[in-house]
């Protein structure tokens, strides 16, 4: 068993706090901003170093959907202007389709889907992040890919659709 000491906190943050500053950045858009979540993230792991498990990852991400969502909450607007602009030509149009369609789908199913292919998460660890079990969270993941296809397909039109694994 560890002890939750001042050498071990430097170990863990070391080790993790890249990972979290990309968590946050992925879903922030700025690096300022995911510095500073990495920093609340540490600070609660700090704080409640007692019940941190030894894989820390997914539980430091489980801090980071929290403190996020707490802050949305906080300052979400009451009315937002949805404004179209057009697409840029390239290989970026299909990173605008996958984010078009993924804004479809309810946060819980994005969520679910940036752990596994974003963060890189196996489906335990983002079960230990969603505080569900490992076999909620597959049937969870299955049915997002799932909606997320569907999406794709309404958002594509059919000579462009792509085959294969989205996640």
């Amino acid at each position: 068993m560890r002890e939750p000491n001042e050498a071990w906190f430097r170990a863990v943050y070391a080790e993790c706090y890249p990972a979290v500053v990309r968590y946050g950045l992925r879903r922030l858009g700025a690096s300022g901003p995911a510095e500073e979540l990495a920093q609340e993230v540490f600070l609660t792991a700090w704080r409640r170093r007692h019940d941190v498990p030894d894989h820390e990852l997914p539980w430091l991400y489980g801090v980071a959907r929290r403190l996020l969502a707490n802050e949305w909450r906080r300052t979400r607007p009451t009315f937002v202007e949805l404004v179209e602009t057009p697409a840029p030509a390239g290989g970026v149009d299909e990173l605008l389709d996958v984010r078009a369609a993924l804004a479809t789908l309810s946060e819980d199913d994005r969520e679910l889907l940036r752990l596994v292919g974003w963060e890189q998460l196996s489906v335990s660890e983002a079960a230990a992040v969603l505080g569900c079990n490992r076999a909620v969270c597959a049937v969870r993941l299955h049915r997002a890919r799932k909606r997320l296809t569907a999406a794709l397909d309404r958002a594509v039109p059919a000579p462009a659709k792509r085959t294969g694994a989205l996640l």
